[in-house]
């Protein structure tokens, strides 16, 4: 059982009802829920509850009186139909989720339970374009606003979202990229406002409380997986209106674990290039895979020496070794820039001739 499903059993309103039964509360079903899956399975479910659910959850089993089998039966099936409609949501959305009910529900089952699941879910905003072509979607967005396009971008998954970027005009690339990377906290009435211009029918489905979405971390996931020419387009006008930002985007951008996505040429070069004392530092933090790369495109010795620096270095920083694992990353992208070395990217050609 999920986590979402159990918050759901547990806000759920009174639906299901049958005639001539008592009206349960949604803690009510969801503690009935729980005594007729037994000890073994209700304590499962309790670690993936907050600390006041299982507290609310633990009174109303307390108080509990005798359930007959019929309602008992009631609240399964319930319960049933609302983990098929939290499943089908996971799938394919809201609009999938209502579809599939009504054919084998009804309509107005569907409507209840989708309500009813809805009302305990948050449900992400945007998110009746997730099976959207990004190629429609971009046709549909190019002329919106930047603001507008950075907002669905932040929502997008970040391969969707690098179709879109690297298809922008190049003048509105870097607008849209800065716009990603600042942004913060979205209001619900503007999320509704621009999901009710993309999607009538979802905007009573916006979440209330507050979102979170862009930030740095999120265009550094688009900028990872569009193209090289676009990348350093974008990052090259950033540098111009807001180094500082870019400076930041670019730390993130191949972090030193990505190392291992080298060839062997190209972090042989890369080793070149490097101080020792540095790349010791740099290791110190990381897993064996990332390691034993390295250790496999240098000389026996060479190895060997490396690995005593680190064995007898003792205990060291962790922000010396993100400097020094900076320093890495920076040579890494001054090769790449100078054609030396090939770092693969999504959308590329990955013939090297």
């Amino acid at each position: 059982m999920s986590k979402g499903a159990a918050a759901g059993a547990a806000g759920a309103g009174p639906g299901g009802k049958k005639k001539g039964q008592k009206e349960f509360t949604g803690r009510q079903k969801a503690a009935i829920f729980l005594v007729t899956m037994g000890s073994e399975v209700s304590s499962e479910i309790f670690k993936y509850l907050r600390e006041d659910e299982i507290e609310a959850l633990t009174f109303e089993i307390a108080r509990l009186e005798t359930i007959d089998s019929e309602q008992k039966d009631s609240i399964l099936e319930e319960f049933k139909e609302m983990m098929l409609a939290n499943q089908f949501i996971s799938t394919g959305g809201i609009d999938y989720a209502r579809e599939l009910l009504e054919k084998s529900l009804g309509s107005q089952k569907a409507v209840d339970i989708i309500n009813r699941l809805t009302s305990s879910l948050q449900v992400r905003p945007f998110d009746f374009i997730r099976r959207t072509d990004p190629s429609h979607l971009l046709n549909f967005i190019q002329q919106e606003h930047p603001q507008t396009i950075a907002l669905i971008l932040a929502y997008l998954e970040p391969n969707k979202a690098s179709v879109i970027m690297q298809n922008l005009p190049e003048e509105v690339q870097s607008d849209v990229a800065k716009r990603v990377a600042t942004m913060d906290r979205t209001s619900p009435e503007v999320l509704r406002e621009v999901e009710r211009v993309l999607e009538k029918k979802l905007s009573s489905l916006s979440s209330e409380d507050y979102t979170s979405a862009g930030g740095v971390e999120s265009i550094v996931e688009i900028l990872n997986l569009v193209d090289r020419a676009s990348e350093k387009k974008i990052i090259e006008a950033l540098e111009e209106e807001d180094p500082e930002l870019a400076e930041e985007i670019k730390k993130r951008m191949f972090v030193f674990e990505d190392i291992v996505m080298l060839d062997d040429k190209s972090i042989q070069k890369v080793m070149r290039e490097v101080d020792s004392a540095e790349l010791s530092k740099a290791l110190k933090s990381v897993d064996t895979e990332v390691q034993d790369k390295i250790f496999r495109n240098m000389s026996k010795r060479a190895a060997g020496m490396l690995k005593e620096d680190m064995e007898y270095m003792g205990p060291i920083r962790l922000k010396d070794v993100e400097e020094a694992q900076q320093k890495i990353v920076a040579i890494i992208r001054q090769l790449e820039d100078a054609g030396e070395i090939v770092v693969a990217r999504a959308g590329e050609d990955e013939l090297v001739v």
